[in-house]
């Protein structure tokens, strides 16, 4: 298990307009049609305004369907046994498996669901991790849990989980801890409570909000990549 911390190649392109031959093929009948030099350097300028134009457009939204293209991927959910079931998502690695299994929680307005959105857990199987995500208690599939009200009982029910979805090889360090630019409040505070973590790396993610993976989910799968690619 990956614990990753959080504060919280898109291609323009169009066809180039063209200028239709003076020699337009109609049937077996060719029809000669003549145009003056102003005529074509009008035309031409006016074309040449249009890709202008084409071109200083606003690029759509950042979309966080840039992984489309890839193989299709199964997005496995169920419960996990005992008295306080957790619901969960799962893919399995398409491709060789990787050591490192990676876990995914979520805050208070999201639940597992968010790292389907967002396309982490497809990314990851193509990737070759195991990935599980998680419905805290009270949130998304999973019901309210009075182990979940302290601390402890919060982390008792956490490695019972693990347990019962046999996650192997549970890394707890290095520690990724990542925070968006302009979260000017929660991030500072957090950095404070995190900074004492053996062996942490802190990444700020530019233009981007306390739920950083939502606003630059491009920019959160290549850092998360890179720090999972390079764990032992």
């Amino acid at each position: 298990m990956v614990r990753a911390l959080f504060g919280c190649w898109f291609r323009v392109g169009g066809a180039r307009p063209g200028v239709a031959s003076p020699v337009i093929p109609v049937g077996p009948t060719v029809i000669q049609t003549s145009m003056s030099w102003s005529q074509v350097a009008l035309l031409g300028l006016g074309l040449l305004l249009m890709l202008l134009l084409y071109v200083q457009l606003p690029s759509p939204p950042e979309q966080t369907s840039w992984l489309l293209g890839g193989p299709n991927v199964t997005v496995l959910a169920g419960l996990t046994p005992g008295n306080s079931p957790i619901f969960y998502r799962e893919v399995l690695p398409l491709h060789q498996a990787r050591r490192v299994e990676v876990v995914l929680l979520h805050g208070k307005a999201f639940n597992s669901h968010t790292w389907e959105q967002l396309g982490t857990l497809q990314l990851l199987s193509q990737r070759g991790y195991r990935a599980i995500a998680l419905d805290l208690p009270g949130f998304g599939n999973s019901a309210p849990s009075k182990e979940a009200s302290t601390e402890a009982g919060r982390a008792e029910l956490l490695e019972r989980v693990l347990q019962d979805l046999e996650v192997q090889n549970a890394v707890l360090t290095p520690t990724l801890i990542l925070y968006g630019e302009l979260d000017r409040i929660l991030a500072r505070q957090s950095l404070q409570q995190l900074r004492h973590l053996p062996n942490h790396s802190v990444v700020k993610l530019h233009n981007a909000g306390h739920a950083c993976y939502l606003h630059k989910p491009r920019d959160f799968h290549l850092i998360l990549l890179a720090f999972l690619d390079h764990l032992p």
